[in-house]
């Protein structure tokens, strides 16, 4: 596997290792030849890793194309989330009790450069820190009270390396860059006992399913043999007392729902939805690389920065839509149909994200909504836009009763055969979950709009085709889920 280094500087950079490239942020998110490239290796050693900054990116296209990034973009969350670092010290607080027993300060801050400190003394420490967390440069700094703790874990950048240290962090570097293997993930054991919570949040504003839907999960769940329970973010704390967890709660990586999906599975609780959906499959960016890497047809594509952004209306023509990576349910997805408009979305989006996604404007009646559970198609529904509008939400309407474009039911054995064809190819290299994938036909030809990972399933609506088979098939994939981890029948 070909190893490449991604920097802000790569004039930086002086190491020699044998089939290492050193390339700039912006020419792997920009370069074309990049995303083309197959059996890469990718150490992402940008400046900042921040929410939809170029470091944020460069490892999410990487999963995209199917790279091996390190750190992943689940790594960098977890290093910005304070449970997390809690939940990771606790396994490791006797290490870190003996190694700073004899410090005479109460704060002591550790620099971690690839998994080593330049005191050999914390090298057991700094290497279990790079393989909880396996982001190439961290600063930790611990406190004492009645004993040592980790009070904060941040990543840092080359800026943030002193100058004494860097002669250290080269030589490093290639000590590090030369290794045939790399850490691997922490594999978790189960804990739990024969139960299923749903996390459900009673004031969502779209929630993906209804009150009688979950009350149909908690039937049919109760039917299969679980106990049920339908908890909140209050419930975090009891989370290891349950077999599995299904996430019925709108999913953002920046909110809870990221925490309990992680949580869960890195305890060998079964789960719908999974923490990389959550954290791909909601980002629009790294859904058109996945896309295209997978050959599915949607409508013509590109990805917009200030470097491009002048060549969006002779790419795709006007009007055209405009979409923010993470925009949910309409919100964040802009129609500009003069020059004067592109302009303005174009800049208002920037400000929020280095990256965005521009497509041609594909106008149809409806949308189909094909539900996939674990790769075969588990509901079919039309969503109709919503009225005289271009969208099937019309934020802007001024009557409540027209903000939806509202639904019509379909049998999965009346979809056209190149509809769910196409919606299974989308999500096979993404693996098991449950999905929507949006689908337009246009002259006949089916294109993917979307796919939403924790897709809408409310009673009356995506059950209607297929009715409560829905809700027994989800139950299922649990029992299912269980089975293969603890190598038995449920």
């Amino acid at each position: 596997m070909n190893k490449i280094i991604i920097v802000d500087n790569p004039d930086t950079w002086k190491i020699k290792v044998a089939d290492l490239a050193i390339i700039s942020s912006y020419d792997y998110l920009t370069n074309p030849d990049w995303a083309k490239s197959k059996n890469l290796r990718v150490f992402n050693l940008s400046k900042s890793y921040s929410y939809q900054s170029k470091g944020y990116y460069v490892s999410l296209l990487a999963e995209a194309r199917g790279h091996k990034p390190i750190p992943t973009v689940k790594n960098i969350l977890d290093v910005q989330k304070p449970f997390v670092i809690k939940l990771m010290s606790e396994d490791f607080d006797g290490l870190i009790q003996r190694r700073l027993k004899d410090l005479r300060s109460d704060e002591f801050t550790l620099s971690v450069y690839f998994g080593r400190n330049l005191a050999e003394k914390y090298d057991d420490l700094s290497n279990l820190l790079y393989r909880m967390f396996r982001v190439p440069f961290l600063r930790v700094k611990f406190i004492r009270g009645s004993r040592w703790y980790i009070q904060s874990i941040r990543t840092i950048s080359t800026k943030d390396i002193p100058e004494g240290h860097f002669p250290f962090v080269l030589q490093r570097a290639e000590e590090y860059f030369s290794r045939k293997r790399y850490d691997s993930e922490k594999k978790s054991k189960h804990i739990g006992r024969y139960a299923l919570a749903i996390l459900y949040k009673e004031d969502d504003p779209a929630p993906p399913s209804d009150k009688k839907a979950i009350q149909k999960f908690v039937h049919y769940g109760e039917k299969a043999g679980f106990e049920v329970d339908v908890i909140s973010v209050k419930d975090y704390s009891r989370l290891l007392m349950y077999d599995a967890l299904f996430i019925r709660q709108n999913t953002h990586v920046n909110n809870e729902t990221f925490q309990f999906a992680h949580h869960a599975q890195r305890e060998g609780i079964a789960l719908l939805d999974y923490p990389d959906s959550i954290l791909k499959i909601n980002n629009k960016v790294y859904l058109a690389e996945l896309l295209q890497s997978a050959g599915v047809a949607t409508p013509k594509t590109m990805i917009v920065h200030r470097r491009n952004r002048h060549l969006v209306e002779s790419t795709l023509n006007l009007p055209c839509v405009l979409k923010l990576p993470d925009s949910t349910f309409s919100f964040g997805v802009k129609k500009a149909g003069t020059r004067e408009e592109l302009e303005e979305i174009i800049e208002t989006m920037l400000k929020k994200s280095e990256l965005l996604i521009a497509q041609e404007y594909c106008f149809t009646e409806f949308d189909w909504r094909i539900g996939i559970l674990d790769g075969e198609p588990l509901f079919a529904c039309k969503y109709l836009m919503a009225k005289d509008h271009w969208q099937i939400y019309n934020w802007e309407a001024k009557k409540k009763n027209e903000i939806g474009g509202g639904f019509e039911s379909a049998r999965l054995a009346d979809v056209p055969p190149a509809v769910l064809k196409i919606a299974m190819k989308s999500v096979k290299s993404i693996g098991r979950g449950l999905y929507g994938i949006d689908i337009k036909l246009v002259d006949g030809r089916p294109i993917v709009i979307e796919i939403n990972e924790n897709p809408n399933m409310d009673e009356g609506v995506e059950d209607l085709g297929e009715g409560d088979i829905v809700y027994k098939k989800v139950i299922n994939a649990f029992l299912m889920r269980i089975a293969e981890r603890t190598g038995g029948e449920i």
